[in-house]
């Protein structure tokens, strides 16, 4: 796979100076760069690695001095991290699945596969089963019983969807993705001692042992179009309504989405966000990694919540939060700086009760 200067420019809209010609089969760091690389010297920090390769063209951002760097070529962005988007898919040479359906595959006779559809070694499609045009599915997946894939999909290896899960186009799914498992939801026959607790604000906890009942998953999980999962993430079943992804959220590896959540368009969900029962998260929301939102929580839209932060009550729209428990992200970082100053404070308060002690002669 190699591009000329001048296609990979036309393809990304963006200009470029010197050798269109000049042929390139791969990106690489600017140290790191061969003369066939391109380097991706987006920002001047990273441009300062260049002597260190021996690349002949480079990303560079918008008016650089490329000719300085000693390059033939070079290709000039106004945002070149986002025109990155689009040269990685040039670059991507796939995950390497083979065309056709594996002969250890097991598919019910009922399941429907669409045209142009690759399936793996040991994958499994149970019976009532869709599978929409041009997907692709990894080795040792598994399609649950009537679940429904659109076009486009690409499942890694070990994607297992569950029975009744509904799904869009152009789903990613990376290995280990588990969606539609039941929800976590069990019940004591009399008031908890969680119950008790939140009702009371911790005055009362468990005063007897009780055992759990479970509460079955009747709903489902529906995932809407262009939605990407990282790896070993979980999406809960609803228990009587579905749990829901809208179109364009992109969720990051470990992320565990709990029943009948439902999470808003364009929104990004960081490494190890936690999302507990039936909380409502907005569109175009970042949930930095760590994150904890606890149940029954509304997250308005655009809300933008810092790693590590747990989430207790319902976020405004717009809102910029951080912490245990969130705050207003400038509020927690004020609180920070006095947190910082408390040693300081604690020496002059030392020093003070010192010099009043003898003033009033009581040392």
């Amino acid at each position: 796979m190699s591009y000329t200067i001048a296609e990979i420019a036309a393809s990304l809209g963006v200009a470029f100076e010197g050798d269109g010609e000049l042929r390139i089969t791969a990106v690489a760091e600017p140290a790191m760069a061969g003369p066939d690389d391109l380097a991706m010297a987006m920002k001047p920090e990273y441009a300062a690695g260049l002597p260190d390769g021996a690349a002949r063209a480079a990303m560079l951002w918008q008016g650089a001095d490329w000719q300085s760097f000693g390059l033939q070529a070079a290709l000039l962005a106004t945002r070149p991290r986002f025109v990155m988007s689009g040269l990685s898919a040039m670059m991507d040479p796939g995950p390497g699945y083979g065309p056709g359906i594996h002969p250890s595959a097991v598919i019910d006779p009922t399941a429907q596969i669409g045209q142009d559809v690759s399936i793996g070694a040991m994958t499994v499609v149970d019976a009532g089963a869709h599978i929409g045009d041009g997907s692709v599915i990894g080795p040792q997946c598994h399609i649950g019983w009537n679940a429904t894939l659109g076009t486009g999909a690409l499942l890694h290896s070990g994607v297992k969807i569950c029975a009744r899960v509904t799904i869009g186009d152009h789903l990613i799914a990376h290995p280990g993705v588990v969606i539609g498992s039941d929800g976590f939801s069990f019940v004591t026959p009399e008031t908890s001692g969680v119950e008790k607790a939140r009702a009371t604000l911790g005055g009362e906890g468990n005063d007897q042992a009780q055992s759990w009942a479970r509460i079955h998953s009747l709903g489902s999980v529906t995932i809407e179009n262009n939605v990407e999962i990282g790896a070993n993430s979980c999406i809960d079943r609803g228990t009587v309504r579905d749990t829901v992804l809208h179109s364009g959220c992109k969720l990051d590896n470990l992320v565990h989405v709990g029943h009948n959540v439902v999470v808003g368009e364009d929104t990004l969900l960081c490494g190890q966000v936690g999302i507990a029962g039936s909380s409502v998260i907005g569109s175009n929301c970042v949930l930095g990694g760590q994150v904890g939102i606890s149940d029954n929580i509304l997250i308005g839209d655009r809300a933008i919540i810092g790693g590590g932060s747990g989430v207790l009550t319902n976020v405004p729209a717009g809102r910029v939060m951080l912490g245990y428990p969130a705050i207003k992200m400038e509020n927690h970082v004020e609180s920070y700086k006095g947190f910082r100053r408390l040693p300081r404070l604690f020496r002059d308060v030392a020093d003070l009760k010192k010099a009043v002690s003898k003033l009033t002669g009581n040392d």
